[in-house]
């Protein structure tokens, strides 16, 4: 079972880091993209849709970034009432609190899969690139479904924190 869970993590960081640099170069090409676009548009040439393509790799580099930032425990939590509890009780709510997001975005990455979907049965296309939208909306969706499951790799860990106190 603990080799199972071994390669589950080693497969998961996988995606996760594959995830990250896909998120990186999207915000590099973002920073880029707008400061040719900006410099462009003072002599005149702006860059056609950049607006839109600055939209679509904003999407990106947040989907993608969420897996590693939660790996990492980087993200926002607010913490000040439950540091004063004990620390059974801090894993009991960590577990409510992780079990309730795993749902959230579980539930979100499917709705994305079959928005994505709804997309390209649809031939949706972005306004002025036509650039078809179901792509954006795939990637979105993996990245959640990853992010979902990173999620439920930390509960797995909560959980046996929790049954390692009840041992004590």
């Amino acid at each position: 079972m603990n080799m199972n869970m071994n390669i589950f993590s080693k497969t998961l960081e996988k995606f996760s880091n594959i995830l990250k640099v896909l998120g990186g170069a999207a915000l590099v090409a973002m920073m880029l993209l707008t400061v040719v676009d900006t410099v462009g548009r003072y002599f005149k040439y702006p860059i056609f849709g950049s607006i839109e393509i600055i939209g679509f790799l904003a999407a990106i580099v947040l989907t993608a970034a969420l897996p590693y930032t939660y790996k990492v425990d980087a993200h926002v939590s607010v913490e000040v009432l439950v540091r004063l509890l004990p620390p059974p009780m801090q894993n009991i709510i960590e577990f409510i609190i992780r079990t309730l997001s795993f749902a959230l975005f579980g539930i979100i990455s499917w709705q994305m899969f079959i928005y994505a979907h709804d997309l390209y049965k649809a031939g949706e296309v972005s306004m002025n690139l036509r650039f078809p939208m179901h792509y954006l909306a795939l990637l979105i969706a993996f990245g959640l479904l990853i992010f979902s499951i990173t999620i439920l790799e930390s509960l797995f860990g909560n959980i046996k924190q929790i049954i390692n106190q009840g041992k004590k």
